[in-house]
């Protein structure tokens, strides 16, 4: 409460008149509270100091009137507001899993929304176009930080602000793409969880055919628009290949309908297979894929888990959604002061195993026993 002009003694609780220092009010200060108690009778003052008395009250009830308000004002200040660009579909159930999980994590650090937390949810559902206008809309929003998932739209948020504190996940190779100099010291505005993904297009032609014996020329499907490029695999891919004399072509799509035509002339070369490589195209078109690799008898590998749920043969993956909470445990520390720069980028060291034996004995496939053990899930 606002302090009197006037002068209380406290040992004797009398108050001094403001307005007349030596005359003393009937009201009494308790030295127990902060309310001031007035005289019950208004005769016991003069007029002109009930009206002085009257706009004191006034006065009074104004400014408390106002600490609510100050104090929803100052709630309004806490509240944080986070963007989020999601590479995938919103109807995509692993994506939503994922994004639950930043969420849920989010929630046990303190930040809740409705509370003192505010989330812009933007699924580009991987279309190039959709990443692009989501970029700006978000940045235009200037929220506290940005969450982005996926390669190719982690390099256009970077592009377009050198100033919103940025926390990616599921990229490959952030350095070679430019946006962190360095993984121990990012520096600027960026900072998140990579793919190390340098030895693991090694690893598909080495399990595809492991499981399919008979392959000897492999088709790479990718999508540049909405995944990494193929330079980041190609290295391992050719040094697997050429170790069991496999012969490797690369097939770049750009369109749903482009699908079923690379498929189906694949699988007229009776040794063919084919490598589904990370893009956000192919996970949105999942099914189509998983439904044209298997109509083909085409022997297919994948780069994630939910491929093989879905009826793929085979996948080796590390688990995107592992990336999510710990971003939000970075985002937490960036609204308590870190400075994204200073927090290293993080990379997974788990990579798993699915096979779907369903499907390897539709396609006239053994599984070998050794290749089952080593799988983290064998879905029957």
């Amino acid at each position: 409460m606002p302090a009197l002009a006037g002068k209380a003694d406290i040992r004797s609780g009398a108050l001094t008149s403001a307005f007349d220092p030596e005359r003393t009010l009937g009201a009494v200060i308790s030295t127990k509270s902060s309310f001031v108690w007035y005289p019950r009778c208004s005769s016991e003052l003069g007029s002109n100091e009930r009206m002085k008395r009257r706009e004191f009250i006034t006065l009074m009830g104004g400014a408390a009137a106002t600490w609510p308000l100050a104090a929803q004002a100052q709630q309004a200040e806490q509240r944080r507001r986070i963007g989020v660009l999601m590479s995938f579909a919103e109807s995509d159930a692993s994506a939503r899993a994922m994004f639950e999980g930043y969420r849920n994590a989010l929630a046990q650090l303190g930040w809740t929304e409705g509370k003192n937390l505010q989330m812009e949810v933007r699924w580009a559902a991987g279309n190039p176009d959709k990443i692009k206008s989501f970029t700006k809309e978000l940045v235009e929003l200037r929220p506290d930080a940005i969450l982005v998932q996926g390669t190719v739209s982690t390099g256009s948020v970077v592009r377009e602000t050198r100033s919103i504190p940025i926390v990616f996940v599921n990229v490959a190779d952030p350095v070679g793409s430019g946006y962190v100099p360095n993984l121990a010291h990012p520096g600027g505005n960026v900072t998140g969880f990579m793919l190390d993904i340098s030895a693991q297009g090694g690893k598909w032609v080495e399990l595809l055919k492991e499981i399919a014996p008979r392959i000897r020329h492999i088709a790479l499907l990718s999508n540049a628009e909405t995944g990494p490029p193929l330079s980041f695999f190609m290295p391992s891919i050719l040094a697997a290949a050429s170790s069991f004399s496999i012969e490797v072509k690369s097939t770049p799509i750009h369109a749903k309908e482009e699908i079923e035509g690379v498929i189906a002339e694949q699988s007229r070369d009776p040794d063919g297979g084919l490598v589904v490589t990370p893009a956000a195209f192919h996970t949105v078109n999942r099914d189509l894929i998983i439904a044209l690799a298997a109509r083909y008898r085409l022997p297919t590998i994948y780069h994630e888990r939910s491929y093989v749920e879905s009826g793929g043969l085979i996948a080796y993956t590390p688990d995107y959604g592992e990336h999510f909470r710990p971003a939000a445990a970075y985002v937490d520390r960036i609204f308590k002061g870190a400075k994204p720069g200073d927090l290293p980028v993080q990379a997974p060291t788990k990579y798993e195993l699915f096979i779907n034996l369903k499907t390897a004995t539709a396609l006239g496939l053994n599984v070998p026993q050794t290749l089952s053990a080593s799988a983290a899930e064998v879905v029957e």
